[in-house]
């Protein structure tokens, strides 16, 4: 099996920084040799940066104005129908495509990829000492997991620095029939394979695995993730995790032996994963 190392430059950057220059050496999968080596599994979006840089809403008024748009909806017709297939399906494309036969390349089109990214998304220091120092330890590996397409995924991890820190990424395939995101099973058995995971019971209980997205960590928790870490940056997002019926069947602080564990800043993965340190 040959391996596809992937390589980019963002030609939004004039002047080159630290992992501004993307280097994935397994590039997306798949990885030719299976490991029982602990990996690390990294969410992107309002993960690695935060959801108070507003990408997050500029992304939703773009969704918005794509159901508006393409679908001849009203205001509040095109927030129901986004809410609907969001929390149906996990991401508001693969509701799109599945229901409305959209083009799921010219969505990401006039979606992620018009996200003004650049001048939001600056280098974060102190997030690349820290995951270069989880790297340079040996004790496990980094791969990236994300419900945007490939370019979006680049351009971030570009824009951020980071771009030469992880191994290789999964991404969300728009051209792909059904979309397969996450929290869906099939997304994470994929990431599994791609990643050259051996994927048993035992090496899942020390997967690691940090998201913003409650659905995503419970997903991974319920598949034998040992250890899952929920970002959660807001405070009122907090309140509505701590206060929900399954706190206790899911999170370590609610009762559940190995659950998910809540971090206010991702910084904070040195203290609850300082294992690997």
């Amino acid at each position: 099996m040959t391996v596809n190392p992937v390589t980019y430059t963002n030609p939004e950057i004039t002047v080159q920084y630290p992992g501004s220059q993307v280097t994935l050496p397994n590039g997306f999968g798949p990885v030719p040799t299976l490991s029982d080596t602990p990996v690390f599994y990294f969410d992107i979006d309002n993960c690695l940066y935060d959801r108070s840089l507003g990408i997050h809403d500029q992304m939703q008024v773009l969704i918005h104005d794509y159901f508006k748009g393409n679908l001849s909806l009203s205001d509040e017709e095109a927030h129901k129908l986004h809410m609907t297939y969001y929390k149906t399906y996990g991401l508001a494309i693969e509701g799109l495509v599945r229901n409305n036969q959209v083009d799921a390349l010219e969505y990401n089109a006039k979606v992620d990829d018009a996200l003004a990214l650049h001048g939001l998304i600056t280098p974060n220091l102190k997030l690349r000492a820290m995951l270069q120092a989880l790297k340079e330890s040996g004790s496990c590996r980094m791969w990236l997991l994300t419900n945007a397409y490939k370019n979006h995924a680049l351009r971030c991890i570009s824009l951020l620095g980071l771009g030469d820190l992880f191994e290789g990424l999964t991404f969300c395939d728009y051209a792909q029939t059904p979309i397969v995101c996450k929290p869906m099973t099939g997304y994470f058995t994929n990431a599994f394979a791609k990643s050259g995971l051996k994927a048993t019971e035992e090496t899942l209980a020390n997967t690691y695995f940090v998201d913003d997205s409650g659905l995503n960590c419970k997903a991974g928790v319920d598949l034998g993730m040992g250890h899952v870490v929920h970002y959660i940056e807001r405070n009122e997002d907090y309140e509505e995790v701590v206060g929900s019926d399954n706190y206790a069947k899911y999170y370590k602080a609610g009762g559940r032996t190995n659950g998910i564990k809540i971090v206010r800043n991702i910084l904070e993965l040195e203290t609850v994963c300082s294992e690997l340190f």
